[in-house]
This record gives C-alpha cells, sequence and structure tokens, in this order.
C-alpha cells in the first residue's frame, strides 16, 4: 500500500519544482523530503527523480503519481472534513497564515480564545506575504489565513475559496517630528510632492500598493529607502530621511520623533479570513473564523 505522507512529498516537488521549495511548502527538511521519495521508490520499484544538474527533475512515472496523489489527497482531505462534521468536534490539526501586521495585531487574541475555548485542537501559525497565504490555502497547506485586500489595489483570489470579511484597516503618513506638515490633523497626500518615501521591497503587496497609491495622487515617488519592517521604517523616519504609509493594524511602538497624520484619500484596506469553500464544513474552520471575528479590532 502506498504511504500517504510519501504521495505527499512527491506531489509537493511536482507542484513546487524542486526538493527544496517542496521542503519549504511542507515545512520539513529537504533531506526529509529526499527520503520519504527515495522509500516511495522502492514501494513502487520505479525510478521517480534523476539528477539533473545540481538538482532533480521528475521522470514520466512520477508525474503520473503525482497526478493520482492530487486526486488521493483531494479525497482524504474531503473524508477528514465529513468525519469531523458528523462528530462536531472541533479537533485535529489547523495550519492558519498571516501576513506580518495581522500576525502581530490579530492572531495571539484569536488563538487565545481558541486555546481556551477549544483545548484539543491543534493549531500552527506561519507568518506569510498574502500572495503565499493564497497559494497554500488554495494547495491544501495551509488550511486558512488571514489576507489584505487594499481598496485601491484588489487582491485577485483564486476560485474555490470562501472568504468572510473580518474588519477595515487604515494607514497613516509617518513624518519626521520636524517636517513642517507634522502637526497637521490631515494630509492631502499631492502635498508631499518633494518627499522621499520609505516602502517594503519591490514585488510585495505592500510596495506595489505604496507606488499605486502615490501616483493615484499625481506623485512620482522618489522611493530611496528599502525595508521590509514598519518598525524600521518608523526609524528611518524618525531619523528625517523620508516618510512612510503604514497601516494601524499592529503598529509597532511609534517613536517620539515621529508624527502619524491621517491622509487624503483614506487609505483602506479590508482584512478577510479565507478558507478552502470544500473544508467549510469542519468545525476547526468555522471556530478559527468565529475566534478571528471575536479578536477583530475596532480600528477608526
Amino acid at each position: 500500500m502506498l504511504d500517504l505522507n510519501r504521495l505527499k512529498a512527491l506531489h509537493a516537488v511536482h507542484v513546487y519544482g524542486s526538493v527544496g521549495a517542496a521542503a519549504d511548502a511542507l515545512m520539513v527538511t529537504p533531506s526529509a523530503v529526499s527520503q520519504q521519495i527515495a522509500k516511495l521508490e522502492r514501494e513502487t520499484g520505479a525510478t521517480l527523480v534523476e539528477r539533473n544538474g545540481r538538482g532533480v527533475r521528475l521522470t514520466d512515472a512520477a508525474g503520473l503519481l503525482a497526478e493520482h496523489a492530487e486526486r488521493i489527497l483531494a479525497l482524504v482531505e474531503t473524508a477528514e472534513a465529513d468525519f469531523e462534521a458528523l462528530r462536531g468536534a472541533v479537533v485535529g490539526r489547523i495550519n492558519v497564515g498571516a501576513f506580518p501586521t495581522a500576525a502581530r495585531g490579530l492572531l495571539p487574541k484569536a488563538l487565545s480564545l481558541l486555546k481556551e475555548r477549544h483545548p484539543e485542537l491543534d493549531v500552527h501559525m506561519y507568518e506569510r506575504e498574502p500572495e503565499q497565504t493564497l497559494r497554500e490555502v488554495a494547495r491544501g497547506e495551509l488550511d486558512l489565513a488571514v489576507a489584505q485586500d487594499w481598496l485601491n489595489r484588489p487582491l485577485a483570489v483564486p476560485e474555490g475559496l470562501a472568504r468572510k470579511s473580518l474588519f477595515d484597516d487604515f494607514a497613516d503618513v509617518a513624518l519626521p517630528a520636524g517636517h513642517p506638515m507634522a502637526e497637521r490633523r490631515e494630509i492631502e497626500l499631492r502635498e508631499l510632492h518633494a518627499d522621499r518615501w520609505i516602502s517594503t521591497a519591490p514585488g510585495t503587496v505592500c510596495h506595489d500598493w505604496l507606488a499605486f497609491t502615490l501616483r493615484s495622487a499625481e506623485l512620482e515617488p522618489e522611493i530611496a529607502f528599502w525595508a521590509n519592517e514598519y518598525a524600521t521604517q518608523l526609524a528611518l523616519v524618525g531619523q528625517g530621511v523620508g516618510c512612510a504609509i503604514v497601516p494601524r493594524l499592529g503598529r509597532d511602538h511609534v517613536p517620539s520623533n515621529v508624527r502619524m497624520v491621517p491622509i487624503r484619500p483614506r487609505q483602506t484596506r479590508r482584512i478577510y479570513a479565507l478558507w478552502r469553500a470544500d473544508a467549510a464544513r469542519r468545525p476547526a474552520i468555522r471556530a478559527a473564523v468565529e475566534a478571528l471575528i471575536e479578536a477583530s479590532p475596532t480600528i477608526g
């Protein structure tokens, strides 16, 4: 009989293209993935991987087996969901992913609620960028994710996923305390046309959103500093090297030499939970969504 974990390892290599990427997705070591595939080769009596330069490639036999594995894993997940729904018990393991500010500003309270109410539920949390959580929920590596959707920069959600809106978050501009507009109650973005900017790295959702937002305000932004942690951005702002736009959810301590000023047009992002629609019957999913709703802050 074929071992399910070995099929899962082979399927991950098939989907992600390498042993290293498969190991990251399965949250194990590359050595563990290689060992599972080696055991699967012995079980099937077939060569499944071949050396390809410094990496490996799957054989035709492996590709055929990986396609069957995908269907088998989907059936197993459906069976588990149906069985949990029948029992009505919030048990088993659930993997939750969240982008950094949600992991800091929302998940701690939600996880505490789940631990208190459902002690038999085994919850694992992973901090991820939004696009990665979407892929991992769609592929089954994560059961539930907290995602963000800037209203002026919506995030495409794959088919087959269900979602629940949790709350709206807003962003302010961070200015050095000595900035001429630092004591204003509100600022039009276009008034900051002469300023330099601090952003997350190119290719991240927040970078793309910042560039889009500034250009929508008829600015051609000079982004001169790159830092993925908002705490680092605020430290740079405090030293007068530039401005940053920082969401309120999970906001780190604001240094005394930084002023947070609301901006017009108001920058809003919707925070929501998402999961695979065919897993909605799982009591664990419903319990986790309820905890996220209850833990959601009121951000004005």
